[in-house]
C-alpha cells in the first residue's frame, strides 16, 4: 500500500470520508467532488476539445509537477485538482 503523497497540500480536501462523516454536507466540506462535475467544469472553462489536451499536457507545480491526469491517478481528489487549476489558470470566482 502506498503512503501519503508528500507533495499533496496538507489539510486539503481528499475526497475520502470515514463512515458516518459528512452526512448532509456537500462539496469539499464533505470531501467530495465527482469526476463528472470536474470534467464538466474543465470543459466549461477550456472548451470540450481543449480540456483533455490541457489535462494531459500542462504540468503544474501546484500538483507536485504533475498534469491533471497524473494527479488524479496519483490519488489527488478532483476538488484538490480543480482548486489548483483555478489558481494557475486564473479561473473567475463565479466558475470555481
Amino acid at each position: 500500500m502506498k503512503g501519503p503523497d508528500p507533495e499533496r497540500p496538507s489539510g486539503a480536501c481528499t475526497g475520502r470520508r470515514e463512515a458516518g462523516e459528512g452526512a448532509g454536507r456537500s462539496g469539499c466540506e464533505a470531501g467530495i467532488m465527482r469526476l463528472t462535475v470536474f470534467w464538466e467544469r474543465m470543459a466549461d472553462h477550456f472548451g470540450a476539445a481543449y480540456a483533455d489536451s490541457f489535462a494531459r499536457d500542462h504540468v503544474m507545480a501546484g500538483l507536485g509537477g504533475r498534469t491533471v491526469h497524473e494527479a488524479l491517478a496519483a490519488g489527488w481528489s478532483a476538488k484538490e485538482v480543480w482548486r489548483v487549476v483555478c489558481t494557475v489558470m486564473d479561473v473567475p470566482q463565479d466558475r470555481r
